[in-house]
């Protein structure tokens, strides 16, 4: 195992990669990585590089449509990564090895717009459908209003959830109180699991841009001071509710956007606990260098810098940009993977 991460998974750490593509997937195994996760830009990044075309004609020389060749081809990438990391998930009993497999972004698409109960009722639809017979598979819910209504409702009917495009920690604990909910509806809880992704370089770029007066101590750590703080929440709720697997929070947008930032400088500021999903090339960085990780999740900045930052930030218009522009990046690839898969159609045609 590649020595930099080694130390990473030391500090108590779970490495998972922000990709399911093969060869990706195959690397990172090898560096420690015991699960991946996987959204419409991965997938449709896949894609466009030619490396599934024989699939996409064939499902289209059967009849399929579109959308329906989409989503084969997604379940497709997500059962190989799957089938990887089931020996881990088998090894952790359930606290590792799973893949993520995030439901139809295109419910949120602002351009649609579906009412917030139709999304909520095929969210429910769809997650207990993409969850059917797979043991290491975790469904993606984003923490939208109506992503946070269907997620009771999941949870007692047994799916396992990651609750994805979390900015704020009201997002994050009405996600946790709605999946406990619907976890004390099951029979026993000798399976539930959940996980809560806490986006992290997102709120940095937003608040270089929104609140530029920002001290230097300050700016850059508002990303790293709210995932410390859903994460110390996190710690404190679950140890209340003790539950047989982890209840875990995912360090999620882990990539740096800053270009003087070192690549890993998230991944170094919160290390020590529960999940990191990282980009491959974040991963690469650190694998190529010399640095050694230790403990640092619960290690917040001084006070001081918390006032600062509680005092400048509006959460609310934060969250409002920002879910809007997470929606968005993950509707424009599932619109642009629907969009090769025309051309291709109309090139056999």
């Amino acid at each position: 195992m590649n020595q930099p991460l080694q130390s990473l998974v030391n500090t108590g750490t779970k490495l998972y990669l922000d990709s399911v593509e093969p060869a990706e997937v195959d690397k990172n195994l090898e560096w420690g990585a015991v699960g991946a996760t996987s959204n419409p830009a991965i997938i449709a990044g896949i894609i466009q590089t030619g490396g599934l075309d024989d699939e996409i004609e064939s499902l289209l020389g059967t009849g399929h449509d579109d959308e329906t060749i989409a989503w084969k081809l997604t379940d497709q990438l997500v059962r190989q990564a799957q089938e990887k990391f089931l020996p881990t998930w088998h090894e952790t009993d359930g606290n590792a090895g799973w893949v993520s497999f995030e439901l139809d972004p295109l419910l949120e698409d602002p351009a649609d717009g579906i009412p917030e109960a139709e999304r909520t009722r095929q969210y429910i639809e769809l997650g207990k459908q993409w969850s059917a017979g797979h043991q290491n598979r975790m469904i993606k819910v984003p923490a939208s209003s109506a992503g946070l209504a269907a997620l009771e409702e999941l949870a007692a009917a047994g799916v396992t959830l990651n609750v994805t495009l979390i900015f704020t920690l009201e997002q994050y604990r009405a996600a946790r109180e709605a999946i406990w909910r619907g976890a004390q509806r099951r029979a026993n809880l000798d399976t539930f699991k959940s996980v809560y992704s806490i986006f992290i370089s997102r709120i940095d770029v937003y608040t270089a841009a929104v609140l530029p007066d920002l001290s230097p101590a300050a700016q850059g750590e508002v990303g790293i001071l709210n995932s410390k703080r859903a994460w110390a929440e996190n710690q404190a709720f679950w140890k209340m509710q003790p539950t047989k697997l982890e209840q875990e929070l995912i360090f999620a947008s882990t990539g740096v956007k800053n270009k003087n930032d070192a690549p890993w400088r998230y991944v170094q500021a919160l290390a020590g606990s529960d999940i990191q999903t990282n980009p491959p090339e974040t991963n690469e960085a650190i694998a190529e260098s010399d640095i050694t990780f230790t403990r640092t999740v619960d290690q917040l900045v001084d006070q001081s810098i918390q006032d600062e930052i509680d005092a400048a930030l509006d959460v609310q218009a934060m969250y409002d940009q920002l879910m809007a522009e997470g929606i968005a990046k993950f509707v424009k690839p599932q619109r642009a993977l629907l969009a090769i898969i025309q051309e291709k159609r109309t090139a056999l045609a």
